[in-house]
């Protein structure tokens, strides 16, 4: 079995800028630099004809390159006890097309639809027993954080296995969006990250 979610990679820029918001919050276990993406769609375990599947039906993905910005912080759930503190994204028409067109994909691929609408945002930290009135001055200092839009130009499929201090992940498939580079990548590229669970 093979676990994967789809998701975009971050430019160094974006993944700099985002390590400078962690901080400050006792009880955080802050993302690493090489853990920070953007998280389409949680997919789970999957025998290797369902991975198969998957693989193939992503490929038939259609969507242009475009261009992304973020803005702001929040925290999930947005009531009660926080448990995950998030970057946001700005509202953007072509991630949205994009996302449900991988959505549709993956069901495509016998995989049952995501009942969870989808919300765009970069996981900063998870959250354990951390003071609220901490999380709140976090929210309050990084408020007006946003960066300049940065260049989508292509998504991934990502397998996830645990390793020995963590979650290791790998690309198995790179998928080009029109317009964008000639994107390709296979096989070994690990990377030790927390587990996605949003």
């Amino acid at each position: 079995m093979t676990r994967l979610f789809v998701a975009l990679a971050l430019p160094p820029r974006i993944t700099d800028a985002l390590l400078d918001l962690s901080d400050g919050v006792p009880g955080a276990r802050w993302v690493n630099y090489d853990q920070l993406h953007l998280t389409l769609r949680f997919i789970g375990e999957v025998d290797r004809a369902t991975f198969d599947d998957v693989v193939q039906s992503l490929g038939h993905v259609e969507a242009s390159a475009f261009e992304l910005a973020l803005s702001g912080v929040g925290h999930y759930p947005p009531r009660g006890v926080p448990r995950v503190l998030w970057a946001g994204v700005r509202p953007n028409p072509a991630l949205n097309l994009l996302q449900a067109r991988i959505e549709s994909a993956v069901v495509r691929a016998d995989i049952a639809p995501e009942p969870r609408k989808f919300s765009a945002h970069i996981t900063l930290a998870r959250l354990n027993n951390a003071p609220l009135d901490r999380v709140q001055a976090f929210l309050a200092r990084n408020a007006l954080f946003s960066e300049p839009p940065f260049p989508i130009e292509a998504f991934h499929l990502y397998s996830s296995r645990l390793g020995r201090d963590g979650s290791v992940y790998s690309i198995e498939a790179s998928y080009p969006l029109r317009g964008g580079y000639d994107y390709e990548v296979e096989g070994d590229a690990d990377d030790e990250r927390l587990s996605p669970d949003e």
